[in-house]
């Protein structure tokens, strides 16, 4: 197939992200001698100044790589704990069915500066001051503010000069909302920025020094201070229409570290895929592989109605074992080898059939019994006003497609031979108010657990809630071939997945597997709150072709045409070894998104 845009590769470095100022600072980053860590890394604190209505510095990103010197993969785990006064019997005695999703009640440890410090730490070379020389840059000078951020302002510009009015002084400048492509600066983000490394620099020491220095300042210093002192003395207004205290302390940051693990993978093809582990939807991704690595997809055709049916399928199956059995492995056994395994795959497999399905069937590994709680509506207040727009964490508006492309990707190949990829998000402006003095909100990450004992997902004190964040990195003969990710919430191991089977199954390049046909089925409740169970519907954008949607329909699914070039912002990188190039491509879905190679 042709692809709207060019395939753009070289030999220097590799870049895409969901927005073009991080991609440019990624690639100056190599320029000056940097690797794909330390680029991945100045790209990240950009996206929380460019793209604030999708990831802020309170928010989280888990970052998945390949580091050439010791040939492995890992992921960093940027995902932040609940407090430790956490309970389900807290949130009950505050008569709530499930936690909130904006507000402080929802707040976690925020995780993505230490994962970014921890990255560095393991694998980066330049000095810190050359990681956030960008960021700082564009928070104190400005940046033209993107549409989405411009409109998310606007519909909550009366919460911001109401009731969140740290929020407001960071986003109403002159009391108003700023327009579209205005210059909009967040001087106290950019003062953070630098006192933190003011700080690092104060403590002496070598790179290593100073970055533990900055991690420290974060959580044990003058950014929990000021988190302590808001969180804990504040009632805040969220999307029960009530204000709540929250529960994060400052020695919930100190006694949180990003931490380094294995990822999780599987064969496919010539490929290994790797993902982050159970505490993220990521391994959802591995298990639709598993079912589909029984089928000819390549004698299906791409797009055509086979197909479309057999993915959707083995996604309800997938994410039902989803839905049942991930949360936080540290505090949950959740059975993922045998998930993954070959004979439970063969008895899911087994449940595809001609028909579309309408139930939702999580499986029973070693025999368990699944369970899946149920999740009930949160009650609003009555009326449609501004509060409305709160009633979920994620940065959803009125004016909001139905691609709900809620959070950011970052992904980095040098030419060292490493290979990064992230996807921050969390911390938005939406999510909660502005922490006094920081320029920046926290997370409410929180609000993806349930309320109901025994879940793995269950609320408890320092559990990591199921993310949604969903790197991939395939190696290919032991090296690696490809790194991705895209924004979509609950469906970005949907979008994602796409794009994979176009390259592994149908060998497309690399923009045009960006630009394939995009869909999801919707036939679990969302991670978010409200947790609503949405229709079960099999949405398919707009360019399908006719006779393939009516096949479908034929087939017993519930089609619903999104408009064409909407689903998902794919950013991927790759490595094409027989010719020795690195390669970038970026989904022209999103607009300004941006890749670059050298």
């Amino acid at each position: 197939m042709n692809a709207g845009r060019p395939e753009l590769s070289g030999t220097f470095g590799a870049v895409s992200s969901t927005h073009w100022l991080p991609t440019a600072t990624a690639m100056s980053i190599l320029e000056r001698g940097g690797n794909a860590f330390d680029a991945a890394a100045a790209a990240g604190f950009v996206l929380q100044v460019v793209e604030p209505h999708f990831n802020g510095l309170g928010g989280d990103v888990p970052v998945l790589s390949y580091a050439a010197a010791t040939d492995s993969v890992q992921v960093v785990c940027g995902q932040g704990p609940m407090p430790a006064t956490a309970t389900i019997e807290h949130f009950r005695a505050l008569g709530l069915s499930h936690i909130p999703g904006s507000g402080l009640l929802p707040a976690v440890v925020p995780g993505a500066f230490g994962a970014w410090m921890r990255t560095l730490a393991e694998h980066g070379t330049l000095p810190l001051a050359d990681i956030l020389e960008h960021a700082i840059g564009y928070a104190e000078n400005g940046v033209p503010l993107l549409p989405g951020a411009a409109d998310a302002i606007e519909v909550l510009a009366p919460l911001f000069a109401e009731e969140w009015s740290e929020s407001g002084r960071v986003y109403l400048p002159g009391g108003r909302p700023p327009k579209a492509g205005a210059l909009f600066r967040n001087q106290a983000l950019a003062d953070t920025y630098k006192r933190l490394l003011k700080e690092a620099s104060a403590a002496g020491g070598g790179r290593e020094a100073q970055i533990e220095a900055a991690e420290r300042a974060f959580y044990q210093g003058f950014v929990a201070e000021a988190i302590d002192s808001f969180v804990t003395s504040s009632e805040v207004l969220d999307s029960t229409g009530r204000r709540h205290r929250g529960l994060l302390t400052g020695q919930d940051l100190a006694d949180w570290h990003a931490t380094v693990e294995p990822s999780v993978s599987l064969p496919y093809g010539p490929y290994t895929v790797h993902k982050p582990g159970a505490w993220s939807q990521s391994p959802v991704f591995l298990q639709q592989l598993a079912l589909l690595d029984g089928f000819d997809l390549g004698a299906m055709g791409l797009d055509s109605a086979d197909y479309i049916h057999t993915v959707a399928e083995c996604a309800k199956l997938a994410f039902a074992d989803r839905e049942a059995w991930y949360g936080d492995p540290d505090h949950s056994d959740v059975p993922l080898d045998v998930l993954l395994s070959p004979a439970y795959t063969a008895e899911r497999r087994a449940l595809v059939e001609a028909g579309a399905s309408g139930v939702l069937r999580p499986g029973s590994p070693s025999g368990r019994t699944p369970f899946i709680p149920e999740q009930a509506m949160e009650t609003l207040p009555p009326g449609g006003d501004w509060r409305d727009q709160i009633k979920n964490g994620l940065p959803t508006v009125v004016k909001a497609t139905a691609a709900r492309n809620d959070t950011c990707t970052i992904s980095v190949a040098d030419r060292f031979g490493n290979m990064v990829v992230a996807v921050p998000s969390g911390g938005w402006l939406k999510s909660s108010p502005v922490v006094p003095g920081l320029g920046f909100s926290l997370g409410t990450r929180g609000q993806t657990m349930t309320l109901t004992e025994g879940h793995p997902n269950s609320v408890g004190p320092r559990r990591r809630p199921r993310t949604t964040l969903s790197p991939t990195l395939a190696l290919r003969d032991g090296k690696p071939a490809l790194a991705f990710g895209t924004p979509g919430g609950d469906r970005q191991d949907q979008w994602t997945l796409g794009f994979f089977l176009a390259v592994a199954d149908f060998g497309v390049d690399l923009q045009a597997a960006t630009e394939t046909l995009a869909f999801h089925t919707d036939h679990f409740s969302a991670s978010f709150t409200p947790h609503e169970s949405r229709p079960k519907v099999l949405t398919v954008e707009r360019t399908c072709d006719p006779g393939v949607v009516e096949e479908l329909r034929a087939r017993g699914h519930e089609v619903e045409l999104a408009p064409a070039f909407s689903l998902g912002k794919v950013c991927a990188v790759a490595t094409d070894r027989e010719e020795g190039l690195l390669q970038a491509a970026a989904s022209p879905r999103g607009r300004q998104t941006y890749a670059a190679c050298r």
